[in-house]
């Protein structure tokens, strides 16, 4: 009996997961929307000393990726963008993006292992994309056009603005509506 109670919850289970779309990030209506050109902007690497550019054409794609060193969601994010920018370097360069004291950043590199990644610090960039909440992430593809956007709490989310950008959707609740009509 237990079995079969057990063969009947995992059906279940089944049923519920076909029913239910997964969820993307969360797409704000503030800022450049998708499909229109990014600000360009030209940033000084928080660590070593280079410059950052963002927004401008060029050989792949750009995710931006904007956390704060007190937000727990943005640490647990950290492992998913360090496999990505290792895992996607020829297609996707990952940028670390925040604002405030230079200092505190730093600690925060050094205590995450993100020396190896772009950081960079602007208000203005934040405001350029009108980013209310973190984490936040906006994907540029190689043209400089905001390919997708949006609050991501977790790996799926931030891994729903590739989908969508590979599916060549806003996001994946549009594609899926999409496809549904």
């Amino acid at each position: 009996a237990a079995l079969v109670g057990l063969f009947a919850l995992a059906r279940q289970i089944g049923v519920l997961y076909e029913r239910v779309a997964p969820m993307g990030a969360l797409m704000m209506d503030t800022g450049p929307k998708v499909g229109e050109p990014s600000p360009v902007f030209e940033l000084p690497n928080l660590v070593g000393n280079t410059r950052v550019t963002i927004g401008r054409p060029g050989d792949k794609s750009t995710l931006v990726f904007f956390l704060s060193p007190t937000c727990p969601v943005c640490k647990k994010l950290l492992p998913v963008l360090k496999a990505m920018q290792r895992d996607e370097r020829r297609a996707v360069s990952v940028v670390l993006a925040s604002d405030g004291e230079r200092a505190e950043h730093l600690r925060f590199v050094t205590e995450q292992g993100l020396g190896h990644m772009p950081y960079v610090l602007s208000t203005e960039l934040g405001m350029g994309y009108r980013v209310s909440r973190l984490p936040y992430a906006v994907l540029l593809d190689r043209g400089g056009m905001v390919a997708a956007k949006g609050l991501v709490n977790s790996r799926e989310q931030l891994d729903s603005l590739l989908n969508a950008h590979d599916m060549g959707a806003p996001s994946i609740q549009q594609y899926i509506d999409k496809q549904a009509a």
